[in-house]
């Protein structure tokens, strides 16, 4: 057995000493095993997802340039997959973990995610992309810190936690899926949860966090649900925004935030009111019932529970739209993306194409169906990064199907499809998405930041660019659309792959409001994409063909 120990410990201290001399970044290794079990966060037993036993899943913490090293076990009883929700995989979208670009990992099999975080500061989280198996966990948070070499615009606090708020149905996934597949909607939620809880107020409440009376905490907040915006506040403490989505943003003071599915805040919090406990809460926005989750934060040394006032939420999505313009990009900041200081000017910069997404819901052969410009796309089998790698793209799904400038009088009409953009490599691109229905909408697109002009009532005409924000917009990855609203993001496609822009909203996207974004290297060179891993999974049509000729 020594001799083992021996042999292992001298690989490690080989292995450690050859990253040093190739001057490699570091990495972290993970084993997941992924397995059914049963929770009660709303007092009701279902199943739930765990990940090594945890529900939430474990929090991956890492720095700039990391290389993770995701080793995942699916012991589930069906095909299984994650995303990483904002990492952007630069050259490399066999990692998005999208039914577009990977094929599912079958049950009693595994496969090993090879991501490299790269100079993305900020907050984040992973989630299951197949299914709804969302909607019964496997989701948890994703730092990436900073190096010693870029500081951050703020002092370091004394602790950081991760805060996943989010609806929840006490229905299972999988009655959750039957329900879609035969043309209904999901309905209302039960509760929201706060990291796969909420405190019951009857004393007996243990608490999420703890705070050091004067000491400054980073939370670090993301909405994992399936469908509510939220409104998160911490009874009698005011937050500090640092950080949206990987930017660093203009610090100012707030009561209460409102998180859109999907998105991802970063607020400092004080300690220094009377030493007790206290409630953060989230609640639901825009719905005539309004759900409630709770969790305790504890001093240290307090002496005494949290009071039963629960502080007010904001009603109406108008304060929600004046909280987005206090958004601003911080230029002063140092911070490797996208760029130092504010340099990159990208509201001077010409726009090559512009892009205008109207969602819309309606009924195909009887079933409930979300399109965006008339198209729900559906996945092919063959996941559609693979049918073009492999050169029979003309087999599986067509390029373009779908108008840049859809007519006005497009109606309820659908087409059930694969829906695919091709936009050229290093394009600079103005997408506008327009939401005349009555709900808010989520978007979020993989591989990319992006620069969120503005969002505002009625509907987008070129002269609505006068009230873009060109200075300070932030970059982030996520943008949210308010009813009969339009929102305006501009981007450079730089990173080549094909990748995911969907709807965050749960049911929208498993109905088809997503598309896919071809962004081809003209050159096929590693500089711009990296090769496909000999790892991959096949499926579908590409399973027994030979593989392409590698780029060089």
């Amino acid at each position: 057995m020594k001799r083992v120990m021996l042999l292992v410990l001298s690989c490690l201290w080989i292995e450690s000493l050859l990253t040093v001399v190739r001057g490699e970044d570091p990495y972290l290794y993970f084993t997941w095993n992924v397995t059914y079990g049963t929770i009660s966060p709303l007092g009701i037993p279902q199943q739930g997802i765990f990940i090594n036993g945890q529900f939430p899943g474990p929090n991956i913490n890492s720095t700039s340039n990391n290389n993770l090293v995701i080793n995942v076990f699916n012991n589930l009883d069906e095909p299984f997959l994650f995303t990483w929700n904002g990492i952007q995989h630069r050259k490399n979208s066999w990692q998005d973990g999208v039914a577009g670009t990977n094929c599912p990992i079958p049950p009693g099999t595994n496969f090993t995610y090879r991501i490299q975080v790269k100079d993305q500061i900020g907050s984040y989280f992973y989630y299951p992309s197949t299914a709804m198996h969302r909607a019964a966990g496997g989701f948890g948070g994703l730092r990436v810190n900073s190096r010693l070499l870029i500081p951050v615009p703020y002092p370091d606090p004394e602790d950081e936690y991760t805060v996943l708020i989010g609806d929840w149905y006490t229905k299972s996934h999988t009655i959750l899926r039957k329900l879609l597949d035969s043309g209904r909607s999901l309905g209302r939620p039960e509760g929201v949860l706060i990291n796969g809880k909420t405190a019951k107020g009857d004393g007996k409440d243990e608490p999420l966090f703890t705070m050091k009376p004067a000491k400054t905490y980073k939370y670090r907040i993301c909405n994992v649900g399936l469908k509510n915006s939220l409104n998160y506040r911490i009874q009698g403490h005011s937050m500090k925004l640092v950080e949206m989505e990987g930017s660093h943003v203009v610090q100012n003071m707030y009561d209460s935030l409102d998180v859109h599915v999907g998105e991802c805040f970063s607020v400092l919090v004080t300690a220094d009111k009377e030493p007790k406990d206290y409630y953060m809460v989230a609640s639901t926005r825009f719905t005539k019932t309004v759900l409630i989750g709770k969790g305790i934060i504890r001093y240290t040394n307090g002496k005494g529970p949290a009071s039963p006032d629960i502080p007010p939420a904001p009603v109406g999505w108008a304060w929600s739209l004046n909280q987005f313009h206090t958004f601003r990009w911080n230029l002063t900041a140092s911070a490797a993306r996208p760029n130092p200081q504010g340099s990159y000017k990208y509201g001077q910069i010409n726009i090559t194409r512009t892009i205008k997404l109207v969602n819309s819901v309606s009924k195909s052969n009887g079933k409930l169906r979300y399109a965006l410009n008339g198209v729900s796309h559906v996945d092919p089998e063959t996941p559609l990064k693979l049918a073009e790698y492999f050169g029979i793209s003309d087999k599986v799904f067509k390029y373009d199907t779908i108008p840049d400038n859809p007519s006005p009088n497009i109606g309820n009409a659908v087409t059930v499809q694969p829906n695919v953009l091709n936009i050229t490599h290093r394009n600079f691109i103005e997408i506008i998405f327009e939401n005349p229905e009555k709900t808010i909408q989520s978007y979020h697109l993989d591989g990319y930041s992006f620069f969120v002009l503005g969002i505002e009532p009625g509907t987008w005409t070129p002269e609505k660019r006068k009230s873009y924000n060109l200075l300070d917009a932030v970059s982030r990855h996520t943008v949210h659309v308010f009813p009969k609203c339009w929102a305006a993001i501009m981007l450079t496609f730089d990173n080549a792959g094909m990748w995911n822009l969907r709807s965050d909203i749960a049911e929208s996207r498993y109905l088809g409001q997503q598309l896919y974004i071809s962004v081809l290297s003209p050159e096929h060179s590693l500089r711009d994409e990296y090769n496909m891993p000999d790892s991959n999974l096949l499926c579908g049509l590409v399973k027994n063909l030979p593989k392409p000729a590698p780029y060089s």
